[in-house]
């Protein structure tokens, strides 16, 4: 297997038709996966934003007061920031000492993934409104399988890695319950997020901060011959993290 950049992607702009961008700077072929950053795919969807789109209400106050405490008494928090997180999440999971946000598609990370880097023409980058649908329209354009990636932390662990947010084309997780191991022993729990995987080595190649790689390719993954499905967000009632996150204070 290998992963290489599409080059050459300018400065994306709203209403630019990504998919045919990436294809005439691609010779894409069968079984290639092309992993998208979301960040060009919420350029290309007109997602960015101005801090002034937000009226701050009083939980948004509320919570900008008590962040500038914890984090540090002299730096201002911006309440119509906290305000745009609450108004692209379905819920948020913690206000203090971070915003624990999970996004209207069911994705769990901190700031609803708004993003405040790499928008030129305004204040924020908000996520795409649906990333799997975003993906729907880039394979049907391209023909091969899509994935939306964003970079995310892990609880328990340091760093950011690759995540899938939305694909299409292919499942997300491939199953591996009722196979057998080298010993014959039966598997019963393992599903593999492949997604997620193939989004953490594109993240590779496209990087951070100013490399300006937003897209890549994945040529000669091969999804075997497995079950597959595509429950790659926890459904609540098995989510014991968010669970136990709902009756925790810090």
């Amino acid at each position: 297997m290998e992963v290489f950049a599409v080059d050459g992607l300018p400065e994306i702009r709203p209403g630019d038709d990504l998919g045919a961008m990436i294809d005439d700077r691609t010779d894409l072929r069968a079984g290639d996966v092309v992993c998208v950053t979301s960040t060009i795919v919420s350029k290309a969807e007109g997602r960015q934003a101005d801090l002034a789109d937000f009226e701050p209400g009083e939980r948004a106050e509320r919570i900008a007061r008590r962040i500038a405490e914890i984090v540090d008494e002299d730096e201002q928090k911006d309440p119509r920031f906290a305000q745009a997180v609450i108004e692209e999440s379905a819920e948020l999971l913690t206000e203090e000492p971070l915003l624990l946000a999970v996004t209207h598609f069911g994705h769990i990370t901190v700031n609803a993934g708004i993003d405040r880097s790499n928008v030129p023409d305004a204040d924020l980058l908000l996520l795409p409104e649906d990333p799997t649908a975003s993906a729907e329209r880039l394979h049907e354009r391209l023909g091969v399988p899509v994935i939306v990636t964003d970079t995310s932390g892990r609880p328990f662990r340091q760093g950011q890695r690759g995540v899938a947010l939305g694909w299409a084309g292919m499942p997300a997780a491939r199953d591996w319950r009722g196979e057998v191991d080298r010993d014959g022993t039966e598997l019963g729990v393992t599903v593999e997020a492949v997604v997620d995987e193939l989004a953490a080595a594109a993240n590779v190649i496209t990087g951070e901060g100013d490399d300006g790689i937003p897209a890549a390719v994945v040529r000669g993954f091969d999804f075997g011959d497995h079950d597959g499905h595509d429950e790659l967000y926890r459904s609540e009632g098995g989510d014991f993290v968010r669970q136990a996150l709902r009756q925790w204070d810090y």
